[in-house]
């Protein structure tokens, strides 16, 4: 008897992990990822299909422009005009949208100026769904069910259509939404089920090309070929092109449509859809992309009776996976940045680098799960630097768009070298980082002249912000420098890195705007939403300075620096300020919406007040995401916003990006378990934990007590164990030290 009472405790203990639950066992995680979390509100992500990094996003388009349609879709409308093939996540630039097919038939034919008069159909969410690598929708005024898969370069389309003799495949060049414009598109037959063409067009990025071969399984009865909207033969050739498919079709028909995709050639496109799409089984296709997802989310297993914290973080760590987006072919060929057809050598060339987003913390996610991906992403960094001469701001489509501010490939690159990231050019990289720092491009000039970039009329001149992410990069460049033994330029771009001091002013305590010949701007309202700061206010810049906050500290005072962070999660705008539509999120003047505050919660731990750090970050968990289409505060923006969450919900976060060190916050699981890429595992216990069990008691690391406020990434790579024991009040018997910003720790 007490033999049975053994094993049913033992058997009851294995229960209770994570990894044993039935749940777990019958659940995959895949089917936690809601894909339409920031569909609505602010977040402007797409719900359609596509795999990890993936070069397709095949998606619905509603087909109407505007800033809520950034993504192509908004959860409030009610129609859609079709799915096309790329689409960016989360960002507030309206672009891509290639190769639009739409079904339709008999049934219906209403067309509306709002959507340029394309063809449409209404939908209701209820017959609507997403998960991983598939979307579904009913085409209600056509009768015709929709659903959407991919592959790494290949879109999928079931249609199933009702019995109708003029059923037809609209496959639309011209269409173009917000600042996307077809400048050249093409499109001939082959047979009587295979289609070749390209869309070349202009917008955020000024060239794009997409060549594309189409392959149907039913062969249609007859086609018509039109450009700018005039009946042609033979082939469509112009701005604005589209061929339509005629079928006649009986009950239940199901029609495949496979779309492989190519910057570089169509036979690039061809090869994609030899190597990746040889069939017409959809149900291959969409199992297939499923377990590519699942394979992915499983390298993060987190244990927790919360379904919804469940849903929430993989979600979020799905979406931390829609960018970059691969960009070369299987002839190894890409559109360039130097315009030009290139080649890579032995990597897959990836693009659509939104850096200024996610140097903070998407790409340091990226070096703890993904680090056999990350040397191909920092060789596609090197690529565009030897295309074009430096490297990238914000890339796209083997593209500079020139968007945002900074430098921040360099931290991404100088990141990746001292977490020990192998694959590329140590020289090359340094050489890129140096000459990309030394031009007078982008204001550089100014700022290596005064030691900042000044005021001028600029609508966007973002003075401060510049300044400020410009010194960060010099500390990035400085470390590199340090690290390869360059002491000259170690020496230089180190006292570069100190440029934010002279912006600093003392009597307002704020790093403020600054005239050409040194003075202090007048009338300055630090709350204000002004030219000189990048989609923010002096409050959300204030705290840029990761390289050296104990510096930052040293000038406000630490009383000063703390009461400044208090007041900065507590002096809320007025009901009259006119906020910006970039600035989201807000608790106080803290916007979680946007980037340039995500790192300031974690600043208490730099003046050993971590217990603020534990208040403040959980209460930006659990009010800031949410397993709604609302769910997103702010842009989501290429997986920076999403990346936070992930670590955050961790129990830590890269608050100097480049530094290899994690400070701690306040875990949300019970249990977590990263499955790092080498085959060793990093464990996150977390004791008595709970919404009011939010204070951090003690920490151990590997079962050793240890009393600083953060983890190093060479002890998180190693694996092993970190216990958190929390509690409802801070433990005031314990000091935590912090790391010193300004050191790397290898």
């Amino acid at each position: 008897m007490k033999f049975g009472v053994y094993i049913f405790s033992v058997c009851a203990l294995l229960l209770v992990n994570c990894k044993q639950t039935d749940d777990v066992i019958h659940k995959k995680l895949t089917q936690y990822v809601n894909p339409f979390i920031g569909t609505d509100g602010p977040g402007n992500t797409y719900p359609g299909a596509t795999v990890p990094f993936g070069m397709v996003q095949l998606s619905p388009d509603i087909g109407i422009p505007g800033w809520d349609r950034i993504a192509g879709y908004f959860y409030q409308d009610s129609i859609i005009s079709g799915f096309s093939h790329t689409h960016l996540s989360g960002t507030g630039a309206g672009d891509l949208y290639d190769i639009l097919v739409m079904p339709t038939n008999s049934r219906f034919n209403k067309r509306i100026e709002v959507n340029n008069f394309k063809p449409f159909s209404g939908y209701n969410h209820e017959q609507e769904s997403a998960g991983p690598g598939y979307y579904q929708v009913d085409l209600l005024d056509y009768g015709i069910k929709a659903e959407l898969s991919a592959t790494q370069r290949t879109g999928i389309h079931k249609y199933t259509f009702p019995k109708d003799t003029l059923s037809q495949i609209h496959i639309d060049l011209g269409y173009a939404l917000n600042w996307d414009a077809p400048i050249d598109t093409y499109i001939k037959v082959l047979n009587d089920s295979t289609l070749q063409g390209y869309r070349k067009s202009t917008g955020w990025a000024k060239d794009q090309r997409v060549y594309f071969e189409i392959q149907v399984s039913k062969p249609f009865q007859s086609y018509q070929f039109f450009s700018n909207d005039s009946l042609v033969t033979g082939e469509a050739l112009g701005k604005n092109t589209k061929i339509i498919l005629t079928y006649n079709t009986e009950d239940n028909d199901v029609i495949i449509l496979k779309t492989g995709l190519s910057t570089a050639s169509l036979d690039g496109a061809n090869k994609s859809l030899e190597n990746e799409a040889p069939h017409f089984n959809f149900e291959d296709y969409k199992e297939q992309a499923n377990q590519l997802w699942e394979h992915q989310l499983e390298k993060v297993e987190v244990c927790t009776t919360d379904e919804t914290k469940k849903h929430i973080f993989y979600t979020m760590l799905y979406q931390s996976m829609l960018a970059p987006t691969l960009l070369s072919d299987y002839n190894n060929e890409y559109k360039g940045a130097n315009d030009s057809v290139m080649t890579t050598t032995g990597f897959k060339r990836y693009d659509t680098f939104s850096l200024w987003d996610t140097y903070r913390a998407a790409h340091p996610l990226y070096t703890i799960i993904h680090s056999d991906r990350v040397s191909d992403m920092i060789n596609s960094l090197l690529a565009h630097y030897k295309e074009t001469g430096l490297l990238p701001v914000w890339s796209m489509q083997g593209n500079e768009t020139n968007m945002m501010i900074g430098n921040h490939a360099i931290p991404v690159i100088v990141d990746a070298y001292f977490k020990g990231i192998n694959g590329f050019d140590e020289n090359l990289a340094y050489e890129a980082c140096k000459l990309s720092s030394m031009v007078d491009a982008r204001q550089l000039y100014e700022y290596k002249t005064l030691g900042y970039i000044p005021v001028d009329e600029h609508h966007e001149n973002w003075s401060v912000s510049k300044t400020l992410e410009y010194a960060y990069n010099d500390w990035c460049v400085a470390q590199f420098a340090k690290a390869l033994n360059k002491t000259e330029d170690y020496e230089y771009f180190l006292n570069r890195s100190e440029n934010w001091r002279n912006l600093y002013d003392s009597k307002s305590t704020f790093l403020r705007p600054k005239s050409e010949d040194g003075t202090f701007i007048e009338n300055f309202i630090p709350k204000e939403y002004t030219p000189y700061y990048c989609e923010s206010n002096a409050w959300q810049y204030m705290w840029s300075v990761p390289q050296n906050i104990e510096g930052l500290i040293k000038e406000v005072g630490t009383e000063r620096f703390e009461k400044k962070l208090d007041s900065m999660f507590s002096f809320y705008p007025l009901a009259t300020d006119k906020l910006p539509i970039f600035n989201t999120g807000m608790i106080g003047q803290y916007a979680h919406g946007n980037e340039p505050s995500h790192h300031v919660g974690y600043l208490y731990n730099y003046i050993g007040k971590p217990e603020k750090t534990q208040e403040i970050i959980r209460t930006i968990l659990e009010t800031q995401y949410k397993n709604t289409p609302d769910g997103h505060c702010g842009n989501e923006d290429c997986g920076q916003m999403s990346s936070w969450y992930v670590f955050s919900a961790l129990g830590f976060y890269p608050v100097n990006p480049a530094q290899g060190v994690y400070a701690f916050g306040s875990p949300i699981f019970d249990k977590a378990i990263i499955h790092l890429e080498s085959g060793k595992d990093f464990t996150v216990e977390t004791e008595n934990n709970s919404s009011e069990n939010k204070y951090i008691q003690s920490i151990t690391l590997n079962g050793k007590e240890i009393s600083k406020s953060y983890i190093e990434h060479k002890d998180l790579i190693h694996g092993g164990t970190l216990q958190f024991v929390m509690g409802p009040q801070p433990n005031k018997n314990q000091t935590y030290t912090m790391a010193i910003s300004s050191q790397v720790y290898k």
